[in-house]
């Protein structure tokens, strides 16, 4: 059968693939080794965190689904970093393990335009410079326009537990097996990589009273710009805290080779960022504790995921180093830990509209890409869905620019700076976060949304009328003096401030740390006729507190947009470029950056080689 987009795997990019073609109204192909398995979370059960949360909103803000997901059925919702400033504020979501890919999976099955089948591919259908359908391990063959490959953790996979290793994929599941070594025959290069989890234990063996409770953050709290239903804080789950003893740290240390990492039996390179707790204890020795987090999977099981446990041990000594720990004395596994290697592609394979160079409409997101999570998956999923059906359409492909959002950052740290570990999203990778802010992904990104035809219409205009309300708003803050007030002063007399000495502009007051607007709004006129939401008031008190920085990082950003619409042809020289350093000459031949402001962030190219390419490339448009 031809269908427009072919989607292979069914996780979290794949997910984000099809629902983006399908939505764009184009015949979808998802092909899945486990349709029951879609949308699984075969390592931590949560949605969100650093960085991560901002990207579930961006997925939103553009028209995916994950955001929704996330507050259909979670268990605990809460706002990290709510001490720090609002670049790096975000949600994080513990999630049902059944519930949640159960929502995904209902939806898949019901999309206009989506048809899901069971299958392994195991090869493309191609020729030597355009990928045009796939075939199965039973023999069956389906053509389309374009494929996007999203096999998650599942490429050639293998568990390992101590000394012994399984041909398995996540959660157990079958492998998939004959598809990477076809991509490396037609010439499309792979890295071997790796990443774990901890083991689950029984609720009801855990004493929780030698744990710290770590409860979620009241309030209507939500991924989805959509979502109007909200779970009581009272009705959620509540996490624990514990920490690692000198105990636990002295059996790791004694048992160094019964784990696989530390025998040579894993190849793969795995992620800095979320490491084994024997990689913490090694790397960390004069670290005397690590901190784990007592997760809940779901409401319908005992399961209890240990965050912060992950490990390659053999079954016997995670016996040993679990009971090692304070309320764990009794514990009860359900699920041993283990690690788990896999084939991603090289991020030199592919450019920013996720399409491979080699190979006109074959596009790859995902964790095959070189990222790790959930979360950076789906947005990976989400932009190559749309690039492959903007190229069908013959349309101009979307790339975000790095201050237009966390998937525009990640997408260009990969293409540019390449990755030989799993690749996360961190808040520091950004130097525009605070335009890339938890609250304001619908500001930066909503209207795209509408354009691609993935935002409803009556969205949009809700969309329209909160941006309208925010503009007047903070004009009438910043065009009205506020003088000497009874109810003011003593307002602001509660948080410390002395009394104001003649009028104030609105603004500036609510610019004061812990002034709020609500409060301030009782004291304009002008005010009173708007009926605002928490979002929309954290909004314009982020605007006003935050103006000065903000307008800088906008000016900043506005300077290197000139970089980045500054184009390199793509048949561009770069090895015979005369005053281009060695270096760089490999490296740019290497990653072909598109624009010049992608060549300036490749590793290895310093501001000098940027000078030379730039009087070239002008020399070549002239």
């Amino acid at each position: 059968m031809d269908y427009s987009v072919i989607v292979v795997g069914g996780g979290h990019a794949g997910l984000e693939a099809a629902f983006a073609a399908a939505h764009m109204g184009e015949e979808t192909l998802l092909i899945s080794l486990n349709i029951k398995m879609m949308g699984n979370m075969p390592c931590n059960p949560s949605i969100g965190g650093s960085a991560k949360g901002i990207v579930v909103r961006e997925i939103d803000a553009l028209g995916g689904m994950m955001g929704k997901a996330a507050d259909h059925h979670y268990l605990q919702m809460k706002m990290l970093n709510t001490g720090k400033g609002p670049g790096v504020q975000c949600l994080r979501a513990q999630q049902d393990k059944l519930e949640y890919p159960k929502y995904l999976q209902d939806l898949a099955l019901s999309t206009p335009h989506l048809t899901v089948v069971e299958g392994e591919v195991v090869s493309l259908l191609n020729d030597d410079k355009s990928v045009f359908g796939v075939k199965l391990s039973d023999g069956r063959e389906f053509t389309s326009k374009a494929v996007i490959l999203t096999t998650g953790t599942y490429m050639e996979s293998a568990i390992f537990r101590g000394h012994v290793v399984k041909q398995e994929g996540p959660d157990g599941e079958k492998p998939s097996k004959g598809l990477s070594p076809y991509l490396r025959s037609m010439g499309i290069e792979t890295i071997r990589l790796k990443t774990g989890t901890p083991p689950r234990i029984r609720k009801d063996s855990i004493d929780y009273s030698k744990a710290k409770i770590e409860p979620g953050t009241p309030g209507k709290l939500a991924f989805s710009y959509e979502t109007t239903e909200f779970i009581p804080l009272e009705e959620q789950e509540v996490c624990h805290l514990i920490y690692t003893t000198e105990e636990t740290h002295q059996i790791i240390k004694d048992n160094l080779d019964e784990t696989a990492l530390y025998s040579g039996l894993v190849t793969g390179t795995g992620p800095r960022y979320c490491p084994s707790i024997e990689s913490k204890v090694m790397t960390f020795v004069d670290k005397p504790r690590h901190q784990l987090f007592l997760e809940p999977e779901s409401r319908y099981t005992d399961s209890i995921y240990l965050q912060g446990f992950s490990t390659s041990m053999s079954e016997e000594i995670q016996e040993k180093m679990v009971r090692s720990l304070p309320g764990f004395e009794n514990a009860v596994f359900l699920k041993y830990a283990y690690a788990i290697e896999y084939d991603a592609i090289r991020t030199f394979e592919y450019d920013a509209t996720l399409q491979t160079r080699k190979y006109s409409g074959l596009y790859i997101a995902g964790q095959i890409c070189g990222t790790s999570g959930y979360e950076e998956a789906a947005g990976l999923g989400l932009i190559a869905g749309i690039n492959a059906v903007l190229k069908i359409r013959g349309e101009e492909p979307l790339i975000l620019r790095r201050d237009q959002s966390y998937i525009g950052v990640m997408i260009d740290d990969l293409i540019t700076k390449g990755t030989e570990e799993p690749y996360r999203l961190l808040s520091s990778r950004a130097e525009y976060r605070l335009i890339l802010r938890h609250d304001n992904a619908d500001l930066r990104l909503t209207e795209i949304g509408y354009k691609l035809g993935l935002i409803s219409e009556e969205r949009y205009q809700r969309f329209l009328k909160k941006k309208e309300d925010i503009k007047k708003v903070t004009s009438i803050l910043e065009s009205t003096y506020l003088g000497k007030r009874k109810e003011l002063e003593e307002y602001l007399s509660s948080l410390g401030y002395n009394e104001l000495k003649g009028g104030v502009l609105a603004s500036e007051i609510l610019k004061r740390p812990n002034v709020k607007y609500r409060e301030i709004a009782r004291f304009i006129d002008d005010l009173q006729g708007f009926s605002l939401d928490d979002n929309t008031v954290e909004e314009i008190e982020i605007i006003e507190k935050y103006e000065g920085y903000i307008v800088k990082q906008k000016r900043e950003a506005e300077n290197h947009i000139k970089l980045e619409e500054m184009k390199i042809p793509d048949d561009f020289d770069f090895m015979n470029m005369d005053g281009l350093r060695l270096e760089a000459r490999q490296k740019l031949a290497k990653f072909k950056p598109a624009t010049i402001g992608q060549a300036s962030r490749v590793s290895g190219v310093n501001p000098s080689d940027v000078s030379i390419l730039i009087l070239n490339v002008r020399k070549k448009h002239a």
